[in-house]
């Protein structure tokens, strides 16, 4: 099967430039782009040409962006699918059989939208391969290329950062921007002292940290040589830390660990805070 990057329409403006960033980056990864609109209502086709094609605007929906992007990357191959599934189980599914799948999301303009509807968390807590979320730009004409950067990648050190770094050096590497590995460390309460914190403590957990952050970069800065890499340790929250860091960036790598059997799937904090507050695409890689 011919590696595709699937990216969720429902026709709002986020999930549009949702669409224009799967372009761009199917394109620099030289992918197939997969068009998806799930939704259960779908009609069987017309058994006859005189017959009403009831599935006449779903068509439209994937037709008119798929227009859109073909003429903005006429050498990107592009395809459109109409599912007649739950829009929910259809994107878990289609994340599966993909490089990656990229959804519209909302952030937290508005605190209501996941409850009035928004299918991006549940998916993004579901699926088995990376989720990138987009937002919508505010203008216009649609979302405004943001200017090569970098890519961030938020690392734990102590959890497994194989699939997360795989992803981040892959689209450094595509985009031919630089990478940054990010850690926060939360001071610790017995650091803290009348004046502020206690430096030789401090100084102690950086040098620990990046014993273990050089260590997990080692191989990926072999494997990708062309990729100029940077590291920041960072006495903050992971997730305020993971945040601040995303300022400028053209992706933001979170990982999540994936849920056990038995138990709900969900999102930790650094992956929410991401979510919902990172000022840049945001792409969650599940993990061991």
């Amino acid at each position: 099967m011919q590696p595709v990057l699937t990216v969720g329409l429902d026709g709002s403006p986020e999930s549009l430039a949702a669409a224009r960033w799967a372009a761009d980056e199917a394109e620099k990864r030289k992918l197939t782009l997969r068009l998806l609109h799930a939704w259960p209502m779908l009609a069987p086709e017309p058994s006859r040409v005189a017959e009403v094609d009831q599935n006449y605007w779903a068509k439209r929906l994937v037709h008119t962006a798929q227009a859109e992007l073909q003429t903005r990357h006429p050498d990107l191959p592009i395809s459109g699918s109409l599912v007649a599934e739950d829009a929910e189980n259809a994107l878990v599914q289609a994340a599966s059989e993909s490089e990656a799948l990229v959804l519209g999301s909302r952030g937290l303009e508005s605190v209501a939208s996941y409850f009035l509807g928004d299918i991006s968390m549940p998916v993004v807590a579901r699926a088995r391969r990376p989720v990138v979320l987009v937002r919508a730009d505010t203008g216009e004409e649609g979302p405004v290329p943001a200017p090569a950067s970098r890519v961030v990648v938020a690392l734990k050190l102590r959890d497994s950062s194989e699939s997360l770094l795989d992803f981040a050096f892959h689209t450094a590497a595509a985009r031919d921007v630089p990478l940054l590995a990010v850690h926060g460390r939360s001071v610790p309460l017995h650091a803290r002292v009348p004046w502020g914190v206690d430096h030789d403590v401090t100084e102690e957990m950086r040098r620990d940290a990046q014993k273990h952050l050089s260590k997990a970069l080692r191989p990926w800065r072999e494997k990708y040589p062309q990729v100029e890499v940077a590291d920041s340790i960072r006495f903050a929250s992971p997730a305020k830390a993971v945040v601040q860091a995303a300022e400028g960036a053209v992706l933001l790598v979170v990982g999540r660990r994936e849920h056990r059997p038995g138990l709900a799937p969900h999102l930790g904090p650094v992956a929410q805070a991401a979510i919902h507050h990172g000022p840049c695409p945001v792409a969650v890689v599940p993990h061991d």
